[in-house]
């Protein structure tokens, strides 16, 4: 596997704008975390610019992420939020120069189009975490979550984590295996594509935000009926976050959903895994690198992610 070196003190890293638009107040906090890791912060040209909801139109986005992938001296790119525009952008990226020198990409939600691409392409590793739009002010002087695993990541620690509690529905069991997977939604929307995952043999992590529990039914049957959910190793629910339901209720949580869809397997699944919408709660989950699951009687869940392996 051509894998992205850890960073060490002194290494560069820049903050892109893939989808919604960003301002350098929203930024700062992040910045000032990086630099307190020793890293040298690059913002570059175009990272505060503006259209409608975006960070500048499709060409200037695409031209901003084209120039950190491609820059040798930058060794991490952390996408500064989510919300929508990736997609837009991802078939203008030469990954050509990327492929060969890669380095770490860094963030979660909309950026499950860039993981998933990268993924299903090349099988290069990325990380799945907090992004610069959720580091608090304080994010220096406090100990979150998301931020602590990030930097263990980043500087290639070992993660181990608790990552649920005990739970009524899940299934028990032990699976090692690469970790794919991120937003539900996007992961719906890339099937048939080129960006589509591959999750053979493999971990499957979705989380969501804001859906109608009618939406979550109907994107996880498009994920079974295309045999994304048939041949897993193992299934983690991170949190599914402000679910919304109509006047006449849906009649299952956004849980039950997914467990009604993939409890005939025998793999381990687990629910209210800490990924996802959850501020600093989210912790960094690097994609493609082979990670162990174990889930207990109990439903409770551990997982271990040898960064060295």
């Amino acid at each position: 596997m051509n894998h992205p070196q850890f960073l060490q003190q002194g290494d560069r890293v820049a903050i892109v704008a893939t989808a919604r638009k960003v301002s350098r107040q929203e930024m700062t906090p992040a910045i000032r975390l990086l630099q307190s890791w020793g890293l040298q912060v690059v913002e570059p040209n175009g990272l505060y610019n503006e259209c409608h909801q975006m960070a500048g139109n499709d060409s200037q986005r695409a031209q901003m992420l084209q120039q950190a992938l491609d820059d040798d001296s930058i060794r991490a790119v952390f996408c500064a939020r989510g919300g929508y525009g990736t997609v837009r952008i991802i078939d203008r990226i030469d990954f050509t120069r990327f492929v060969h020198r890669p380095k770490w990409v860094v963030g979660y939600s909309d950026v499950t189009v860039l993981h998933s691409h990268i993924a299903r392409q090349w099988g290069i590793p990325t990380m799945h975490a907090i992004m610069p739009i959720n580091i608090p002010d304080d994010a220096v002087q406090t100990d979150y979550p998301a931020i602590h695993s990030l930097h263990d990541a980043l500087f290639g620690t070992t993660l181990s984590y608790q990552l649920s509690a005990p739970c009524q529905i899940g299934n028990a069991g032990n699976a090692t295996a690469p970790i794919v997977g991120g937003n539900l939604s996007i992961l719906y929307s890339l099937l048939g594509s080129n960006s589509d995952i591959d999750t053979t043999g493999k971990i499957l992590m979705i989380e969501d935000l804001d859906e109608y529990l009618y939406h979550i039914d109907r994107m996880i049957m498009a994920l079974k009926r295309a045999g994304r959910l048939e041949r897993l190793r193992g299934l983690i629910v991170g949190e599914m976050s402000d679910m919304h339901d109509n006047t006449v209720p849906f009649g299952s949580t956004a849980e039950e959903i997914v467990w009604d869809a993939v409890q005939e397997y025998d793999y381990p699944v687990c629910f209210h895994a800490k990924f996802g919408h959850i501020g600093t709660e989210n912790l960094t989950l690097p994609m493609g690198i082979e990670s162990t699951l174990n889930v207990s009687n109990d439903g409770s869940a551990h997982l271990v992610v040898d960064l060295h392996k």
